[in-house]
Order: structure tokens, then C-alpha cells, then sequence
């Protein structure tokens, strides 16, 4: 298990509102909830900010973490992350904060608390581009999208 080092920035966190913990032992992404003090009401089509109430620092160029919607908002409710999915590089040290989307065309209420995205830490190579003239065959080639033939 990597350990991750996180700041608590608003005092809300770790009491009233829980830290971020995996809802199973075979979770892979970690529930991450609304830490506000009041109820915040989503229009459709309006994407807002939402802020997690901590800091984190992975410290190593070899992790990153991921900010991902979380199933059961996204196809019950339509609520999605605005940028789809979040990046955290392993030097940054800011707050999170998810960007609540509301894609369907009913109002939606985020309470405090509420468990709005998920996040896994995962590993990260760095790459080198090597530039050549031209590539080594492969089955694939360059067919495109849809080129397997599965729907």
C-alpha cells in the first residue's frame, strides 16, 4: 500500500465529513466527498467546483492519482466530472476539488458529505519519444476506430 501524505485545510474534514476510504477491501478508487458546510444546488447543464477539504502531496514521480465520476451519480443522475477525469500529478499540493457537471435536465442537490468522485493512486512511466522512419508491422496497423470488429 502506498502511503500518501494529506493536509487537512478545512475542519470539517475528518470529523463531520470522512477522509477518503475505500468502501470494500477490493475497491480500487477511494470515495471522495463534498466538504461543505451547506447544501449546494446543481442546474442542469451547470458544472461547480466542489471542494474536498484537504490537500495531498504523492511526493513521487512514479504515482499519480485519478479523479473519476463515480458510476451510480453518472447513469442515475447524470452527474459527471467537468473535465471528465482528473489528474493529479505527484508535485502538486493544492486542494481538490471535483467539477461537478450536471448533464441531465433535473436539478440535483449535493449535500455535505455526499460522495461525489472517486480517486485511484496509479503508477506512471514517463516517456521518451524516439523518433524512427517507420514502425515495425503489427496485426493492427493503422486500422482505426472499430477496426476489431466488437460493438
Amino acid at each position: 500500500m502506498k502511503e500518501v501524505d494529506i493536509k487537512i485545510l478545512n475542519p470539517l474534514m475528518g470529523k463531520d465529513i470522512p477522509l477518503p476510504t475505500y468502501g470494500t477491501e477490493g475497491s480500487g478508487g477511494m470515495d471522495l466527498r463534498a466538504c461543505i458546510s451547506d447544501p449546494i444546488v446543481l442546474q442542469p447543464s451547470q458544472t461547480i467546483m466542489i471542494p474536498m477539504g484537504f490537500a495531498m502531496h504523492l511526493a513521487d514521480k512514479n504515482y499519480a492519482a485519478l479523479v473519476i465520476p463515480r458510476s451510480g451519480l453518472g447513469s442515475k443522475h447524470g452527474i459527471v466530472l467537468g473535465n471528465l477525469v482528473g489528474l493529479i500529478d505527484s508535485d502538486y499540493q493544492g486542494e481538490l476539488m471535483v467539477p461537478a457537471w450536471n448533464r441531465s435536465n433535473e436539478v440535483f442537490n449535493i449535500n455535505p458529505g455526499d460522495r461525489i468522485a472517486q480517486m485511484i493512486v496509479v503508477p506512471v512511466i514517463q516517456a521518451r519519444f524516439n523518433i524512427v522512419e517507420s514502425f515495425e508491422k503489427s496485426e493492427r496497423g493503422e486500422k482505426g476506430f472499430g477496426s476489431s470488429g466488437i460493438n
